[in-house]
Protein backbone atom coordinates (compact mmCIF):
# COMPACT_ATOMS: atom_id res chain seq x y z
CA UNK A 1 0.00 0.00 0.00
CA UNK A 2 1.35 3.26 -0.66
CA UNK A 3 2.58 5.87 1.72
CA UNK A 4 0.16 8.35 3.75
CA UNK A 5 2.15 10.73 2.21
CA UNK A 6 2.17 9.34 -1.23
CA UNK A 7 -1.71 8.88 -1.08
CA UNK A 8 -2.21 12.36 0.11
CA UNK A 9 0.06 13.79 -2.93
CA UNK A 10 -2.75 12.44 -5.10
CA UNK A 11 -5.35 14.30 -4.30
CA UNK A 12 -5.85 17.54 -5.48
CA UNK A 13 -9.56 19.78 -4.60
CA UNK A 14 -12.97 19.24 -6.83
CA UNK A 15 -12.89 22.07 -9.57
CA UNK A 16 -13.82 25.45 -8.10
CA UNK A 17 -17.38 25.59 -9.64
CA UNK A 18 -20.39 28.17 -8.81
CA UNK A 19 -22.45 26.08 -6.36
CA UNK A 20 -21.30 22.30 -6.71
CA UNK A 21 -21.75 20.30 -9.72
CA UNK A 22 -23.07 16.75 -10.03
CA UNK A 23 -19.50 15.04 -10.34
CA UNK A 24 -15.83 16.24 -8.96
CA UNK A 25 -12.45 15.50 -9.81
CA UNK A 26 -9.53 14.69 -8.02
CA UNK A 27 -6.75 14.83 -10.52
CA UNK A 28 -3.70 12.38 -9.71
CA UNK A 29 -0.16 12.95 -10.38
CA UNK A 30 -0.05 11.28 -13.73
CA UNK A 31 -1.96 13.65 -14.99
CA UNK A 32 -5.65 11.31 -15.21
CA UNK A 33 -8.78 12.07 -13.19
CA UNK A 34 -11.12 10.40 -11.20
CA UNK A 35 -14.67 11.75 -11.17
CA UNK A 36 -16.47 11.29 -8.38
CA UNK A 37 -20.09 10.70 -9.51
CA UNK A 38 -21.79 12.89 -6.33
CA UNK A 39 -25.29 14.13 -6.60
CA UNK A 40 -26.43 18.12 -7.44
CA UNK A 41 -26.68 20.27 -4.51
CA UNK A 42 -30.45 20.98 -3.90
CA UNK A 43 -29.19 24.65 -2.13
CA UNK A 44 -27.42 27.29 -3.97
CA UNK A 45 -24.63 27.69 -2.25
CA UNK A 46 -21.44 29.98 -2.56
CA UNK A 47 -18.12 28.82 -3.96
CA UNK A 48 -16.61 30.11 -0.67
CA UNK A 49 -16.88 28.40 2.25
CA UNK A 50 -16.27 31.59 4.26
CA UNK A 51 -18.86 33.11 2.68
CA UNK A 52 -21.39 33.85 5.85
CA UNK A 53 -22.20 37.35 4.90
CA UNK A 54 -24.96 37.53 2.74
CA UNK A 55 -26.62 34.33 4.70
CA UNK A 56 -26.69 36.03 7.96
CA UNK A 57 -29.06 38.35 9.57
CA UNK A 58 -28.16 42.21 10.40
CA UNK A 59 -29.19 44.71 12.81
CA UNK A 60 -31.06 47.78 11.78
CA UNK A 61 -27.63 49.14 11.45
CA UNK A 62 -26.47 47.03 8.39
CA UNK A 63 -23.83 44.90 10.72
CA UNK A 64 -24.20 41.43 10.35
CA UNK A 65 -25.14 39.03 12.79
CA UNK A 66 -23.36 35.52 13.62
CA UNK A 67 -25.53 33.00 14.31
CA UNK A 68 -26.33 32.17 18.35
CA UNK A 69 -25.02 28.80 18.22
CA UNK A 70 -21.33 27.80 17.21
CA UNK A 71 -19.70 24.27 17.63
CA UNK A 72 -15.72 23.75 16.63
CA UNK A 73 -14.92 20.14 15.49
CA UNK A 74 -10.97 19.56 16.13
CA UNK A 75 -9.97 16.86 13.56
CA UNK A 76 -7.05 14.05 13.58
CA UNK A 77 -6.99 11.82 10.00
CA UNK A 78 -8.09 8.18 11.16
CA UNK A 79 -6.86 6.77 8.11
CA UNK A 80 -4.01 6.77 4.99
CA UNK A 81 -5.94 8.98 2.38
CA UNK A 82 -7.28 8.04 -0.84
CA UNK A 83 -9.69 9.02 -3.20
CA UNK A 84 -12.14 6.98 -1.57
CA UNK A 85 -12.02 8.77 1.77
CA UNK A 86 -12.00 12.12 -0.09
CA UNK A 87 -15.77 10.98 -1.91
CA UNK A 88 -16.61 9.77 1.57
CA UNK A 89 -15.65 13.53 3.16
CA UNK A 90 -17.59 15.32 -0.11
CA UNK A 91 -20.51 13.51 0.39
CA UNK A 92 -20.82 14.02 4.03
CA UNK A 93 -20.59 17.57 3.33
CA UNK A 94 -22.94 17.53 0.79
CA UNK A 95 -25.38 15.63 3.25
CA UNK A 96 -24.99 18.66 5.70
CA UNK A 97 -25.86 20.99 2.64
CA UNK A 98 -28.79 18.70 1.40
CA UNK A 99 -30.54 19.35 5.12
CA UNK A 100 -30.38 22.78 5.53
CA UNK A 101 -30.24 26.06 3.98
CA UNK A 102 -27.08 28.02 3.74
CA UNK A 103 -27.94 30.43 6.15
CA UNK A 104 -28.32 31.70 9.85
CA UNK A 105 -31.83 29.53 10.52
CA UNK A 106 -30.14 26.48 8.66
CA UNK A 107 -26.83 25.81 8.99
CA UNK A 108 -23.41 27.67 8.46
CA UNK A 109 -20.44 25.71 8.32
CA UNK A 110 -16.67 25.15 6.75
CA UNK A 111 -14.04 22.62 6.51
CA UNK A 112 -10.94 23.92 7.02
CA UNK A 113 -7.42 22.12 7.09
CA UNK A 114 -4.44 22.29 9.72
CA UNK A 115 -0.83 22.68 9.61
CA UNK A 116 -0.50 18.90 10.62
CA UNK A 117 -2.53 18.30 7.27
CA UNK A 118 -0.03 20.02 5.57
CA UNK A 119 2.89 18.76 6.79
CA UNK A 120 1.74 15.51 6.55
CA UNK A 121 1.81 16.23 2.76
CA UNK A 122 5.49 17.51 2.98
CA UNK A 123 4.63 21.18 1.86
CA UNK A 124 4.04 23.04 5.05
CA UNK A 125 6.73 25.46 4.12
CA UNK A 126 4.38 26.48 0.88
CA UNK A 127 1.18 26.15 2.47
CA UNK A 128 -0.52 29.66 3.47
CA UNK A 129 -0.48 28.80 7.03
CA UNK A 130 2.57 27.72 9.45
CA UNK A 131 2.74 26.54 13.21
CA UNK A 132 1.16 28.81 15.86
CA UNK A 133 3.19 30.83 18.09
CA UNK A 134 3.23 32.58 21.05
CA UNK A 135 2.66 35.76 20.91
CA UNK A 136 3.17 37.84 23.96
CA UNK A 137 5.12 38.09 27.22
CA UNK A 138 2.49 37.23 29.35
CA UNK A 139 0.83 34.30 27.49
CA UNK A 140 1.95 30.62 27.16
CA UNK A 141 -0.89 28.88 25.47
CA UNK A 142 -0.73 25.35 24.02
CA UNK A 143 0.32 25.25 20.56
CA UNK A 144 -1.91 23.26 18.62
CA UNK A 145 -1.88 21.23 15.40
CA UNK A 146 -4.79 19.20 14.05
CA UNK A 147 -5.26 17.81 10.51
CA UNK A 148 -8.92 20.00 9.66
CA UNK A 149 -11.56 21.60 11.43
CA UNK A 150 -15.48 21.07 10.97
CA UNK A 151 -16.58 24.69 11.93
CA UNK A 152 -20.67 24.92 12.14
CA UNK A 153 -22.87 27.95 13.35
CA UNK A 154 -26.86 27.57 13.22
CA UNK A 155 -29.20 30.24 15.39
CA UNK A 156 -30.91 26.57 16.34
CA UNK A 157 -28.59 24.85 18.69
CA UNK A 158 -30.24 22.10 17.76
CA UNK A 159 -29.34 22.07 14.17
CA UNK A 160 -25.61 21.52 15.64
CA UNK A 161 -26.48 18.69 17.64
CA UNK A 162 -28.11 17.01 14.67
CA UNK A 163 -25.35 18.21 12.47
CA UNK A 164 -22.50 16.35 14.66
CA UNK A 165 -24.51 13.06 15.25
CA UNK A 166 -24.87 12.54 11.61
CA UNK A 167 -21.40 13.54 10.78
CA UNK A 168 -19.78 11.66 13.58
CA UNK A 169 -22.09 9.86 15.42
CA UNK A 170 -25.07 6.80 14.38
CA UNK A 171 -27.70 9.44 13.15
CA UNK A 172 -29.42 7.52 9.96
CA UNK A 173 -31.20 10.43 8.76
CA UNK A 174 -30.48 14.51 9.29
CA UNK A 175 -33.84 16.79 8.38
CA UNK A 176 -35.52 14.55 5.90
CA UNK A 177 -31.94 13.51 4.18
CA UNK A 178 -30.64 9.71 4.41
CA UNK A 179 -26.97 9.86 5.98
CA UNK A 180 -24.54 7.80 4.44
CA UNK A 181 -21.14 8.72 4.58
CA UNK A 182 -19.58 10.33 7.58
CA UNK A 183 -16.52 12.63 8.36
CA UNK A 184 -16.41 10.10 11.26
CA UNK A 185 -15.14 7.65 8.61
CA UNK A 186 -12.49 9.67 8.06
CA UNK A 187 -11.81 11.66 11.11
CA UNK A 188 -11.65 11.42 14.78
CA UNK A 189 -12.65 14.19 17.01
CA UNK A 190 -9.86 14.87 18.83
CA UNK A 191 -11.06 18.19 20.95
CA UNK A 192 -14.57 20.54 20.62
CA UNK A 193 -15.15 23.96 20.77
CA UNK A 194 -18.54 25.65 21.64
CA UNK A 195 -20.29 28.63 22.12
CA UNK A 196 -22.55 30.95 21.39
CA UNK A 197 -23.01 34.58 20.49
CA UNK A 198 -26.48 36.64 20.31
CA UNK A 199 -28.42 39.49 22.88
CA UNK A 200 -29.19 37.78 25.89
CA UNK A 201 -27.64 35.10 25.34
CA UNK A 202 -24.02 35.68 27.73
CA UNK A 203 -27.01 36.61 30.93
CA UNK A 204 -28.51 32.82 30.35
CA UNK A 205 -24.43 31.59 31.51
CA UNK A 206 -23.12 33.67 34.28
CA UNK A 207 -22.52 30.50 36.65
CA UNK A 208 -19.95 30.05 34.80
CA UNK A 209 -16.55 30.57 36.56
CA UNK A 210 -14.76 34.00 36.17
CA UNK A 211 -18.13 35.92 36.25
CA UNK A 212 -18.91 37.77 39.07
CA UNK A 213 -22.56 36.79 41.16
CA UNK A 214 -24.69 39.46 39.78
CA UNK A 215 -22.80 40.88 36.37
CA UNK A 216 -24.25 44.30 34.50
CA UNK A 217 -24.98 42.69 31.91
CA UNK A 218 -28.66 43.02 30.28
CA UNK A 219 -30.64 40.70 28.07
CA UNK A 220 -29.67 43.00 24.89
CA UNK A 221 -25.61 42.33 25.03
CA UNK A 222 -23.97 39.54 22.81
CA UNK A 223 -20.67 39.57 24.73
CA UNK A 224 -19.30 38.49 28.07
CA UNK A 225 -17.77 41.82 28.18
CA UNK A 226 -20.74 44.20 27.71
CA UNK A 227 -20.15 45.91 24.63
CA UNK A 228 -21.13 45.46 21.07
CA UNK A 229 -18.84 43.82 18.44
CA UNK A 230 -18.71 42.89 14.69
CA UNK A 231 -19.78 46.91 13.31
CA UNK A 232 -18.80 46.23 9.79
CA UNK A 233 -16.63 49.17 9.83
CA UNK A 234 -14.57 47.62 12.33
CA UNK A 235 -14.32 44.25 10.54
CA UNK A 236 -12.58 43.11 7.11
CA UNK A 237 -14.71 42.11 3.89
CA UNK A 238 -14.76 38.42 2.59
CA UNK A 239 -13.42 40.00 -0.39
CA UNK A 240 -10.48 41.44 1.68
CA UNK A 241 -9.69 37.96 3.82
CA UNK A 242 -9.57 36.29 0.77
CA UNK A 243 -6.31 34.82 -0.86
CA UNK A 244 -6.80 36.40 -4.40
CA UNK A 245 -4.13 34.54 -6.60
CA UNK A 246 -1.77 31.58 -6.65
CA UNK A 247 -2.26 27.92 -5.48
CA UNK A 248 -4.85 28.91 -2.54
CA UNK A 249 -6.83 31.10 -4.62
CA UNK A 250 -10.49 31.99 -3.31
CA UNK A 251 -9.27 30.31 -0.07
CA UNK A 252 -8.89 32.57 3.70
CA UNK A 253 -6.64 31.62 6.18
CA UNK A 254 -8.06 31.17 9.64
CA UNK A 255 -7.16 31.01 13.45
CA UNK A 256 -8.23 29.94 16.14
CA UNK A 257 -7.88 30.91 19.91
CA UNK A 258 -9.24 29.76 23.08
CA UNK A 259 -9.02 32.90 25.50
CA UNK A 260 -10.16 32.56 29.09
CA UNK A 261 -11.63 35.68 30.32
CA UNK A 262 -11.44 37.05 34.39
CA UNK A 263 -14.49 39.33 34.38
CA UNK A 264 -15.05 39.31 37.89
CA UNK A 265 -12.14 42.17 38.11
CA UNK A 266 -13.78 43.52 34.84
CA UNK A 267 -16.84 44.15 36.63
CA UNK A 268 -15.86 45.06 40.22
CA UNK A 269 -12.69 46.99 39.75
CA UNK A 270 -14.34 49.30 37.05
CA UNK A 271 -17.04 51.83 36.85
CA UNK A 272 -18.30 52.17 33.22
CA UNK A 273 -16.12 55.25 32.28
CA UNK A 274 -13.22 53.02 33.30
CA UNK A 275 -14.22 49.90 31.21
CA UNK A 276 -15.03 52.24 27.85
CA UNK A 277 -11.66 53.55 28.30
CA UNK A 278 -9.96 50.01 27.72
CA UNK A 279 -12.48 48.31 25.31
CA UNK A 280 -12.50 51.08 23.08
CA UNK A 281 -10.88 54.23 24.45
CA UNK A 282 -10.23 57.22 26.98
CA UNK A 283 -11.43 59.72 24.45
CA UNK A 284 -15.14 57.84 24.65
CA UNK A 285 -17.67 58.01 27.24
CA UNK A 286 -20.50 54.75 27.52
CA UNK A 287 -23.04 57.64 25.93
CA UNK A 288 -20.78 57.76 22.95
CA UNK A 289 -20.76 53.90 22.33
CA UNK A 290 -24.16 53.72 23.46
CA UNK A 291 -24.62 55.71 19.49
CA UNK A 292 -22.15 53.59 17.99
CA UNK A 293 -23.82 52.21 15.17
CA UNK A 294 -21.44 50.72 12.35
CA UNK A 295 -18.32 51.49 12.72
CA UNK A 296 -15.86 53.19 16.01
CA UNK A 297 -14.34 56.03 15.37
CA UNK A 298 -10.67 56.12 15.43
CA UNK A 299 -7.92 58.81 15.60
CA UNK A 300 -4.18 56.95 15.96
CA UNK A 301 -3.32 58.23 18.70
CA UNK A 302 -2.80 55.61 21.43
CA UNK A 303 0.49 57.52 22.42
CA UNK A 304 -0.98 60.45 23.36
CA UNK A 305 -3.93 58.37 25.22
CA UNK A 306 -0.75 57.05 27.32
CA UNK A 307 0.48 60.27 28.10
CA UNK A 308 -2.64 62.27 29.20
CA UNK A 309 -4.58 59.14 30.09
CA UNK A 310 -2.50 56.37 31.89
CA UNK A 311 -4.74 53.98 30.05
CA UNK A 312 -5.10 52.77 25.92
CA UNK A 313 -7.95 51.36 24.78
CA UNK A 314 -8.05 48.01 22.75
CA UNK A 315 -10.23 48.70 19.76
CA UNK A 316 -7.64 51.68 19.37
CA UNK A 317 -4.32 49.60 19.35
CA UNK A 318 -5.43 46.41 17.06
CA UNK A 319 -7.06 49.49 14.51
CA UNK A 320 -3.54 50.67 13.86
CA UNK A 321 -3.11 47.45 11.98
CA UNK A 322 -5.35 48.77 9.29
CA UNK A 323 -4.63 48.80 5.59
CA UNK A 324 -5.64 51.70 3.41
CA UNK A 325 -7.56 52.54 6.30
CA UNK A 326 -9.72 48.87 6.30
CA UNK A 327 -9.49 46.19 8.88
CA UNK A 328 -7.60 43.10 7.51
CA UNK A 329 -9.40 40.72 10.28
CA UNK A 330 -12.65 39.18 10.11
CA UNK A 331 -13.80 38.47 13.18
CA UNK A 332 -15.69 35.48 14.05
CA UNK A 333 -15.40 35.46 17.60
CA UNK A 334 -17.82 33.83 20.65
CA UNK A 335 -18.83 33.67 23.86
CA UNK A 336 -17.59 29.62 25.39
CA UNK A 337 -18.05 28.27 29.12
CA UNK A 338 -15.65 25.40 27.84
CA UNK A 339 -14.47 23.60 31.16
CA UNK A 340 -16.74 25.34 32.73
CA UNK A 341 -15.15 29.24 32.58
CA UNK A 342 -16.02 32.13 30.96
CA UNK A 343 -14.12 32.69 28.12
CA UNK A 344 -13.83 33.88 24.54
CA UNK A 345 -13.01 31.01 21.55
CA UNK A 346 -11.65 33.65 19.25
CA UNK A 347 -12.31 32.80 15.06
CA UNK A 348 -10.65 35.23 12.75
CA UNK A 349 -10.28 35.10 8.84
CA UNK A 350 -7.59 37.31 6.98
CA UNK A 351 -5.91 36.80 4.04
CA UNK A 352 -2.32 36.06 5.78
CA UNK A 353 -1.70 34.93 9.06
CA UNK A 354 0.89 37.84 9.34
CA UNK A 355 -1.98 40.11 9.23
CA UNK A 356 -3.58 38.58 12.64
CA UNK A 357 -0.10 38.26 14.02
CA UNK A 358 0.70 41.89 13.41
CA UNK A 359 -2.60 42.75 14.99
CA UNK A 360 -2.00 40.66 18.23
CA UNK A 361 1.33 42.37 18.45
CA UNK A 362 -0.83 45.91 18.52
CA UNK A 363 -2.79 44.57 20.98
CA UNK A 364 -0.06 43.94 23.44
CA UNK A 365 0.82 47.69 23.17
CA UNK A 366 4.29 47.52 24.38
CA UNK A 367 5.32 50.29 22.25
CA UNK A 368 3.01 52.42 24.82
CA UNK A 369 5.16 51.67 27.60
CA UNK A 370 7.68 54.48 27.93
CA UNK A 371 4.79 56.92 27.23
CA UNK A 372 3.12 56.30 30.97
CA UNK A 373 4.68 54.55 33.72
CA UNK A 374 1.27 53.45 34.64
CA UNK A 375 0.64 50.86 31.59
CA UNK A 376 2.50 47.51 31.80
CA UNK A 377 2.05 43.97 29.78
CA UNK A 378 -1.52 44.54 31.01
CA UNK A 379 -2.37 46.74 33.62
CA UNK A 380 -3.89 49.75 31.86
CA UNK A 381 -3.54 48.16 28.55
CA UNK A 382 -6.97 47.42 27.23
CA UNK A 383 -8.19 44.23 28.35
CA UNK A 384 -5.16 42.02 28.53
CA UNK A 385 -5.31 42.33 32.25
CA UNK A 386 -8.76 40.09 32.37
CA UNK A 387 -7.43 37.96 29.29
CA UNK A 388 -5.12 35.00 28.97
CA UNK A 389 -4.57 32.95 25.92
CA UNK A 390 -4.72 28.68 26.57
CA UNK A 391 -4.10 27.68 23.34
CA UNK A 392 -3.89 28.35 19.18
CA UNK A 393 -4.23 26.57 16.33
CA UNK A 394 -3.66 27.95 12.53
CA UNK A 395 -5.84 26.46 9.77
CA UNK A 396 -6.29 26.88 5.52
CA UNK A 397 -10.28 27.31 4.94
CA UNK A 398 -10.31 26.43 0.64
CA UNK A 399 -12.70 27.43 -1.40
CA UNK A 400 -16.04 24.87 -1.41
CA UNK A 401 -15.04 22.65 -4.79
CA UNK A 402 -11.26 21.98 -3.38
CA UNK A 403 -12.70 21.19 0.80
CA UNK A 404 -11.77 17.34 0.32
CA UNK A 405 -8.29 17.39 0.65
CA UNK A 406 -6.51 20.05 -0.85
CA UNK A 407 -3.27 19.28 -2.60
CA UNK A 408 -1.85 22.23 -4.50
Amino acid sequence: MASRRRLLGKLAGAAAAAGLAGCSQFRATGGRATELDLPENPHDVPRRQHAWNAASRTDRHGNPLLPRHHLVLLLDLAESPSVESAERVERAMRTLESAYEWSSDGLLHSLAWGTRYFERLGNLGDAPIRRPQVLSRTDDPELLDFDAALVLASDAASNLRAAEAATFGNRDALAGETVGDRLGDVFDVAARRTGFRGAGLPVEHTDAEGIPESPPLSKGDRMFMGFRSGFRGTQAGEDRVTIDSGAYAGGTTMHLSHLRQSLGRWFEAFDDDERVARMFSPEFSPADVANFTDDVPFGDEVARHAREFDVVGHQEKVAQTRKDGEPVLLRRDFNTVDGGHAGVHFLSLQQSLSDFERTRKAMNGWYVRDDSPEITDRKNNGILDFVSVRSRANFYVPPRGKRAFPRL
